[in-house]
């Protein structure tokens, strides 16, 4: 895949996974305003191609829909900061922010779930008033982090329980 389809194909991506759009016409139209985008910003450069894609590398750890939903709402919120700052009196901008935008709002749960990621990433483990919150917490933690493995568990042996026929 060639730098010059990568937004192509990331929009694609995440326009297809959330059901916005299945009509090829949209996306044809939407493959016009984003190779319009790529003149804006002259993406024809060719240090773009230098270390790699920047978004949809990103992608191949996340699996679950769930995963996917935090990862796309945190890149979608990314792509409506860069367009905020070009001119949106040219029609493809606005038509992208405006798609961008809808897909946003279908994502309301993984902007949250990326913001609790990044402020657990913040944490100072090595003050003291953190790690005794922490110790107090331990229980209900493992408490949790059990469910969540005996749920998993169950859920696999009902899958392989199932007839395959």
């Amino acid at each position: 895949m060639t730098c010059q389809t990568y937004s192509l194909f990331f929009l694609s991506v995440i326009m297809i996974y959330f059901g916005r759009f299945g009509n090829s016409l949209i996306l044809a139209q939407l493959q016009n305003d984003i190779d319009q985008l790529k003149a804006d910003f002259n993406s024809s450069h060719s240090d773009v191609a230098d270390g790699g894609p920047i978004f949809t590398e990103k992608l191949i750890n996340w699996t679950e829909r769930n995963e996917k939903r935090i990862i796309l709402s945190q890149i979608v919120s990314m792509y409506l900061e860069m367009l905020e700052n070009t001119d949106k009196s040219k029609a493809h901008v606005r038509h992208i922010y405006e798609e961008l935008y809808t897909l946003k709002n279908s994502l309301p749960d993984g902007l949250k779930k990326m913001k609790d990621l990044m402020d657990l990433a913040k944490l100072k483990m090595s003050d003291l008033k953190i790690q005794r919150k922490a110790v107090n917490e331990l229980f209900s933690v493992l408490q949790k982090l059990v469910e969540t493995s005996t749920s998993l568990k169950r859920k696999r042996s009902q899958s392989q329980r199932r007839c395959r026929c």
